[in-house]
């Protein structure tokens, strides 16, 4: 038995290609862990969801893989793959460092980058996850799978 809940992180995205200006940019994903012990192993879980990123990527179908490993080794991956709008392939990575001198800013911040299908920086992002608004819907949302 495994464990399964979902996320949304909301923020900006700020293109390579337009400096200086910022659009919205979010996902939302389900993470599911098949085995709770694989898990402890290797800290790694599956993400299905949705990416909205205006320009680039409309309620794009994104899966991908987050590295949970937040007393171990102090960090969070995300790591998802879309197709944007223009057919080609894109892949957001982030990461949360855990420090626990500052719990509620860095479980909640996951900077980002968008690079396209050959690599290259596409955007940098800056995302949160509300705890004020989504904090009920992510603590109901965990379930054993």
């Amino acid at each position: 038995m495994g464990f399964a809940f979902a996320e949304t992180m909301s923020g900006t995205m700020q293109r390579v290609d337009r400096p200086g200006e910022a659009v919205p940019f979010a996902f939302t994903v389900h993470v599911h862990a098949a085995s709770l012990r694989r898990h402890l192993l290797d800290g790694k879980a599956t993400l299905r969801g949705t990416v909205e990123a205006p320009g680039l990527a409309t309620a794009a179908e994104a899966e991908g893989e987050m590295l949970l490993r937040p007393l171990v080794r102090r960090v969070i991956r995300y790591e998802l793959s879309f197709r944007g709008d223009d057919g080609r392939r894109y892949r957001f990575a982030g990461q949360k460092d855990i420090r626990w001198t500052s719990p509620l800013r860095t479980w909640t911040t996951l900077p980002g980058e968008i690079t396209d299908e050959d690599g290259r920086l596409v955007a940098r992002c800056d995302t949160r996850f509300d705890y004020r608004s989504d904090w009920l819907q992510f603590a109901s949302s965990w379930r054993p799978a």
